[in-house]
């Protein structure tokens, strides 16, 4: 598979897992263009490996979370420049009122990123540890802590309401 190949079949994917992860359209479009940028450099190393996508969606989280370390993170820009961008998707109002989606950005950013790959990216823990470089126990364990935090939030405990967070997940 070539590398424009790659871009036209998996890029908007990419777009997706950034904005399921970050929870902002432009963020997630920088992810992408990052992780595809570092994948360019190394395409032959990509291109070869087992699971190319996985390669790529590794070098996305791997950016995500240095992004989350770095002082620049929490800036926000204060005008949008282009205003055709701050017209959002449907898929992106969706996730935007979603209840889920708010407890979702309420967690840590490896909590997150846990939850993302295991429920909406449908990975293993050990497909995720190998992404994180950790043990599939520390996936469980930081899933685990994710969904008890996500369950004693005061939306997901009202009489009457499913109090099952990983099946709304699902």
């Amino acid at each position: 598979m070539e590398f424009e190949e790659y871009v036209s079949a998996r890029g908007q994917e990419l777009v997706r897992l950034g904005f399921t992860v970050s929870g902002d359209y432009q963020r997630a479009e920088d992810l992408a263009q990052i992780a595809l940028m570092q994948a360019f450099r190394s395409w032959r190393k990509v291109r070869n490996a087992d699971d190319p996508h996985h390669y790529v969606r590794r070098i996305l989280v791997n950016e995500y979370l240095s992004m989350t370390r770095r002082r620049s993170f929490t800036e926000a820009p204060t005008a949008d420049l282009d205003p055709q961008r701050t017209v959002p998707d449907h898929a992106t109002r969706v996730a935007n009122s979603d209840d889920l989606w708010r407890a979702l950005a309420t967690l840590s950013a490896r909590e997150r990123v846990v939850l993302v790959l295991r429920y909406y990216q449908d990975l293993d823990d050990q497909t995720i540890a190998d992404m994180l470089g950790i043990k599939p126990s520390s996936v469980r364990a930081t899933a685990s802590r994710a969904l008890a935090s996500l369950r004693r939030r005061p939306a997901y405990s009202g009489a009457g309401e499913s109090n099952r967070v990983d099946e709304r997940l699902s």
